[in-house]
């Protein structure tokens, strides 16, 4: 089967579709007919080698990228009770989605209602799930919260204002062009800030009358994480859960005291959908809400594996506008059950 690979760490030129082994099912695993595979801002970061060094997301060479999937459940191991042979099913936070076939533990799959495009299921999956836990767990956001959310316009930036305007807040957002102004606004955001016509921090003060806001949803990081933290009301919370811009090296803690005595925390999906019951309520509000309205997803761009390099380079120019995604088998091919 194909499957997308780097062997050395570095930029775009090292991926490769290579042809490997099909991959066997195991005990309380499903094996998947990939669909589409998402592409998001960690395969960036894992195969640069930006996570060579974390227990959280190993990153061994070689290294078969993709975190998130969706297909057509071809077989069950020993153990699976929940899935069955022929359900739809979308997946994150499995490595190995870059492929045609991906064998993932069952725990992490959730089934697709029929109504639901295996298109609009996968971009709730990595985006919908971190805008979910950053909107009600990383800081619980309630009516009258004011927060600031990074890439506005993005895939999860989107999907974060709308659920952060879903629990009531007042809601402002940076993003990189006019045309980006006016996706965040249709998503609901309160104020929107071109951050290359003015400076965002100034006018986040100026909105607030220097108050600032309570949270900061960052996931730009080295561009950004300074002015971030002088975004903040008095004691008000940074969440850095991404480095599109770079990583952040050598920090100054006593950039926390002057900036108000602010929190900062940079955390991974990982640790907010620990068990099974977590990842799939998760997952089932995110169903629930496309379903209902509540909210909407946008698909971008949609490239080829063997398209890669630039697939990676159109994310990594921070352009994209909503979900991007490889096509593999695709929407119309049929299971064979």
């Amino acid at each position: 089967m194909r499957a997308l690979e780097v062997e050395e760490f570095g930029g775009p030129e090292k991926l490769k579709v290579r042809d490997v082994p099909k991959p066997e099912v195991g005990e309380y695993e499903i094996l998947i007919k990939t669909a589409y595979a998402g592409l998001n801002f960690t395969d960036i970061y894992r195969s640069r080698g930006d996570y060579k060094n974390s227990p959280t997301y190993p990153t061994p060479l070689p290294y078969r990228l993709g975190v998130e999937g969706c297909g057509w459940v071809e077989a069950v191991g020993k153990g699976v009770t929940r899935i069955k042979a022929g359900d739809r099913v979308a997946f994150t936070r499995v490595h190995g989605s870059q492929a045609e076939y991906a064998a993932i533990p069952a725990i992490r799959a959730t089934k697709l209602p029929d109504q639901v495009s295996f298109k609009r299921g996968i971009a709730i999956m990595s985006h919908g799930i971190t805008a979910h836990y950053l909107a009600h767990d990383a800081y619980p956001l309630e009516l009258g919260s004011k927060c600031l959310i990074h890439a506005a316009a993005g895939g999860v930036g989107q999907l974060l204002v709308q659920l952060a305007k879903k629990q009531g807040a007042e809601v402002f957002g940076t993003v990189g062009s006019r045309e980006k102004v006016e996706i965040a606004k249709a998503r609901g955001a309160n104020h929107v800030i071109e951050y290359s016509k003015v400076d965002f921090r100034d006018e986040i003060m100026r909105i607030t009358d220097g108050a600032g806001v309570d949270v900061v949803y960052d996931s730009v990081g080295k561009d950004t994480l300074i002015k971030s933290l002088n975004s903040l009301r008095l004691r008000g919370f940074c969440i850095l859960y991404g480095h599109a811009s770079g990583l952040v090296k050598n920090f100054d803690v006593l950039e926390l005291a002057e900036a108000g005595s602010v929190f900062l925390t940079r955390p991974h999906l990982q640790h907010y959908v620990p068990t099974e019951e977590a990842y799939q309520a998760r997952a089932l509000d995110l169903l629930a809400w496309l379903q209902d309205g509540t909210i909407d997803v946008t698909i971008d761009r949609v490239f080829q594996l063997e398209e890669a390099a630039d697939a990676i380079d159109f994310l990594a120019s921070r352009q994209s506008k909503g979900k991007v995604l490889y096509e593999v088998f695709g929407e119309g091919q049929k299971s064979k059950f």
